[in-house]
């Protein structure tokens, strides 16, 4: 089981408290967890990655075990700690300013 942890906007869209829980089938990626996101959650939509071309939004970033991932390949196996539930997958609202 997958840990992923959503921003607060996207935690209110999903009616979700905390963290959620995805099974992911192998191998665990970027894309595996998104695709199992949003089949749970289908208001998520379009929210995370574009629904075309399922590229991640230029202001939304994902983290796991102190790394991130954000310009990995969504196909890259994600860390072992995550994959095994004991670190979760953090998806998260970058800030922008001026």
């Amino acid at each position: 089981m997958v840990h992923v942890i959503l921003p607060q906007h996207l935690r209110t869209l999903a009616r979700v408290n905390g963290e959620v829980t995805l099974e992911v089938k192998s191998p665990v990626t970027q894309r595996a967890v998104l695709d199992a996101l949003e089949a749970r959650y289908p208001m998520l939509r379009g929210t995370v990655r574009d629904h075309v071309s399922h590229k991640r939004r230029a202001f939304v970033r994902f983290f796991a075990c102190e790394q991130d991932l954000s310009h990995e390949s969504p196909d890259t196996p994600l860390p072992d700690a995550v994959v095994t539930g004991s670190e979760p997958f953090l998806i998260v609202g970058a800030m922008a300013g001026g």
